[in-house]
């Protein structure tokens, strides 16, 4: 397995992994467990910190790979692809203030803040999962490009 490939998927498997974590971190503080839900979002963190360390270095030191699908498809994966990337950088923003919120014993406000982000971190999972599957799984992807170049299909 080359870089090519090995970087997208590991970075991929640690977004799904923070979404897994945060949805049992859900599941802990809804049954009062406070400490277990404290330990377990600080780990969806770190995977999602992971995750973000690996996508900036592939898209800084590699590029990204462009479309590779068939060509009548591109225009509704670019529009996907846009929508995946503004859902992931609000969710992230929402991430740190929530964490922030928490970290600073401000529950009412982290509990209200959780609520939304965690279902945003959700839809980013999943369709970060799904712009990797058509990337490397269902079609054969295109060149390595920098990120602007995939972004925009230039």
């Amino acid at each position: 397995m080359d870089l090519y490939f090995l970087l997208p998927t590991l970075s991929t498997t640690f977004i799904v992994i923070s979404a897994v974590l945060v949805a049992i971190g859900w599941i802990l503080i809804i049954k009062g467990k406070k400490e277990a839900h404290k330990k377990v979002m600080i780990s969806g963190a770190i995977a999602a910190l992971l995750f973000f360390i690996i996508y900036m270095s592939r898209t800084i030191f590699v590029g990204n790979t462009e479309w590779g699908g068939p060509e009548n498809l591109r225009v509704y994966y670019q529009i996907f692809l846009i929508m995946h990337i503004i859902l992931a950088t609000v969710a992230a923003v929402f991430g740190l203030t929530t964490l922030t919120l928490g970290f600073k014993s401000k529950f009412a406000k982290h509990r209200k803040w959780g609520k939304v982000t965690s279902i945003m971190w959700f839809f980013t999972a999943i369709t970060g999962a799904t712009v990797y599957s058509l990337l490397y799984l269902l079609y054969p992807g295109g060149h390595t490009k920098p990120v602007w170049e995939v972004i925009l299909g230039i």
